[in-house]
């Protein structure tokens, strides 16, 4: 019997339960589907997530032997392709953002009511959302208490990958090239595919990249973007390339020594808090677009172009905060702590509103996933579920002289800065002109001068939260 799997965020073939179930039936036709259809309650994709993904299905498409790609509304197209396959029944993987549970929920009573099978899966969590609830029966909203039940359920075992029958005779699809994913005019994306490796052998590269060289010291590294310290699997998992629960198993069958245990505690964590940011994606849909705490809607957020363009680029005159913007142009990819400490500066001390830098990570970063983007965001303006307090405003300066104390990360992405001292590396606008000269720095010319004052950003940023009565 022949079965349609639609592939959607979980490009692996390993630890797949509907391409297991799926292959256990009988003979199956892999199938995605670009769902490139633009309305109110729809994210389309970046363009760093449309990179990533044009080489993952190209990687998913050699592992499986065959792959057809169709672009369109999955409400027309899949009926289609039904009828032409003579499949009896359809699987896939849930997602959970609020537009795709929308669309899969009137997609599996449409096909139920011709006849087809249905069957949807968790491939991407350690547990459904639904599964984790308070004592009262509501949602987490703290994430703390959160984990702590999440890590009082057990975690099913990964799967392993399944013998397939491929039918591909019946759905020939699109080819992968037309679909223009890939960035030409210009290619920004240029030396990319040196830096990153999609796909699921990638992943599982990565990861064990990550687990015999960076496990062991990442409690205590996680923080330096001078060092490689950090897994990199972000865009990996997005795309679910890799499971969470292969990672769970992996850990808990690797970290044996006192350094990778606890590193590894680190991590799961961390697992933990893309765990958290679904949760709170699939009850509170609406935090991508609106603030979690409604108080916020009141706070006075400036529209400055001239300010919000030279975050984009890079250029405010803090060095960390402008050599994370770089990475994440150069990379598509941005360290985690530089990522707060940015964020903090665009809505803190630019008091530029939070979801103008979520559409730029959205738009910028390989790894750009709803759920962590939206509840990420929050966090830091202070305006989200278990968030950062209001008064917590990152010092660029000090930040990068606690995270970055040699100015190697500053100097790599911010090379005009490169042969300042260590001890102005973080701060070029307190350098006396005999040190800039040496440096060949001229503020203002070869880098900018700061475009906002600190202290003053901290006291009006502050003083919004206190409008707002937050």
């Amino acid at each position: 019997m022949t079965s349609i799997v639609w592939f959607r965020q979980d490009l692996r073939t390993h630890d797949n339960p509907a391409l297991a179930a799926a292959a256990a039936r009988g003979a199956v036709v892999p199938i995605f589907i670009l769902d490139d259809t633009v309305s109110e309650s729809s994210w389309p994709l970046g363009g760093a997530s449309r990179w990533w993904l044009h080489h993952s299905l190209a990687a998913l498409r050699a592992d499986l032997g065959h792959l057809s790609l169709f672009k369109g509304d999955p409400c027309d197209l899949l009926p289609e392709i039904i009828g032409k396959t003579g499949a009896a029944a359809v699987y896939w993987n849930r997602c959970y953002e609020p537009f795709a549970i929308a669309r899969d929920k009137k997609l599996k009573a449409s096909l139920k009511e011709r006849g087809i099978d249905v069957h949807s899966f968790n491939g991407s969590l350690l547990h459904e959302p639904w599964e984790l609830a308070t004592g009262s029966g509501g949602p987490y909203k703290v994430y703390t208490p959160f984990w702590r039940a999440s890590l009082g359920k057990p975690v099913a075992a990964p799967l392993p990958a399944p013998n397939i029958a491929i039918d591909a005779s019946a759905a020939p699809g699109d080819s992968l090239s037309d679909w223009g994913l890939l960035p030409s005019q210009p290619d920004w994306a240029a030396g990319w595919e040196t830096q990153w490796k999609p796909g699921e052998v990638g992943a599982r590269e990565q990861f064990d990249e990550f687990v015999e060289n960076g496990l062991a010291r990442y409690r205590d590294c996680r923080d330096r973007p001078d060092l490689k310290a950090t897994s990199r699997l972000s865009p990996h998992l997005h795309w679910g390339e890799i499971s969470p629960r292969q990672i769970w198993t992996r850990l808990a069958l690797d970290a044996e020594d006192p350094l990778k245990r606890a590193g590894a505690e680190k991590f799961l964590s961390e697992i933990g808090w893309r765990e958290f940011a679904h949760h709170l994606l699939f009850h509170f849909p609406t935090i991508p677009e609106q603030n979690w705490r409604r108080n916020f809607d009141a706070y006075p957020w400036r529209e400055n172009a001239g300010d919000l363009g030279a975050w984009q680029k890079g250029m405010t005159g803090y060095p960390l905060v402008d050599a994370g913007m770089r990475e994440l142009w150069r990379t598509g990819w941005m360290h985690n702590r530089v990522r707060m400490v940015v964020a903090s500066f665009l809505v803190k001390h630019l008091r530029i509103d939070w979801r103008r830098g979520e559409a730029w990570f959205w738009d910028t970063l390989l790894d750009a996933d709803l759920a962590n983007n939206a509840a990420g965001w929050q966090w830091v303006a202070g305006s989200g579920a278990d968030a950062s307090p209001y008064f917590r405003i990152f010092n660029p300066v000090t930040q990068g002289k606690k995270f970055d104390p040699n100015g190697d990360y500053v100097r790599r992405w911010c090379p005009e800065l490169a042969r300042l001292p260590t001890g102005f590396i973080h701060e070029p606008f307190n350098a006396d002109p005999e040190t800039l000269a040496r440096a060949g720095i001229v503020l203002g010319s070869t880098y900018p001068l700061p475009i906002v004052d600190h202290d003053e950003a901290r006291k009006a940023a502050l003083d919004g939260y206190k409008k707002v009565g937050a």
